[in-house]
């Protein structure tokens, strides 16, 4: 067993851990609250910190689950009021035959994003975007697409069926797509 230095967690890792958190949830008080959380179970778990990995990568595999705990929590109560509060992406992209309606059908994006200033607008946007998503869609977005995660792993992580994994993805697909195409393609 390997000692822990908690005295210089939050000198050391608390900035980083808090941009980690900021990309994955959208509520910069709820990020520092996960990466607070961290800290306190980093301190009550110290005896089982085995020196395997170094303490930044132990504390970050602390706010990973406090964030997928976060969305697991959360994404029941979304998942509760999601036809409610959001239309089915289904009626709004496909016909009553689920042919994609021809003003909704998926166009070839032609953009080159070289410049600089150009690549910051578009990230600002897909942020924007991805804040549009419920809780649990933007996480499974994330995991898919910028974690590399596989689809078990995710269900795994946010307890859900395989079923309501792909009806989530492929409404949250449908509604980032959307967003952009309407925000950054469009113009």
């Amino acid at each position: 067993m390997t000692t822990c230095n908690p005295t210089v967690w939050v000198k050391l890792y608390a900035d980083e851990l808090y941009k980690f958190a900021c990309s994955r949830v959208s509520d910069t008080g709820l990020a520092q609250d996960l990466v607070q959380d961290t800290f306190l179970s980093g301190l009550q778990a110290m005896h089982q910190f085995r020196g395997e990995s170094s303490e930044k990568t132990w504390l970050l595999a602390i706010l990973k689950n406090k964030i997928n705990d976060h969305y697991r929590t959360s994404g029941k109560a979304v998942m509760t009021t999601i036809d409610v509060e959001d239309p089915d992406p289904q009626l709004i992209f496909f016909n009553e035959k689920g042919h994609w309606r021809k003003e909704m059908a998926p166009r070839p994006w032609t953009t080159d994003i070289n410049d600089k200033a150009e690549q910051a607008d578009f990230f600002r946007i897909l942020r924007t975007c991805m804040d549009k998503l419920t809780s649990v869609g933007k996480a499974i977005i994330q995991h898919k697409y910028l974690d590399e995660k596989k689809s078990a792993d995710i269900c795994k992580e946010l307890s859900l069926t395989s079923s309501n994994y792909w009806v989530i993805i492929h409404r949250a697909r449908l509604q980032l797509r959307a967003c952009l195409e309407k925000n950054w393609f469009s113009n």
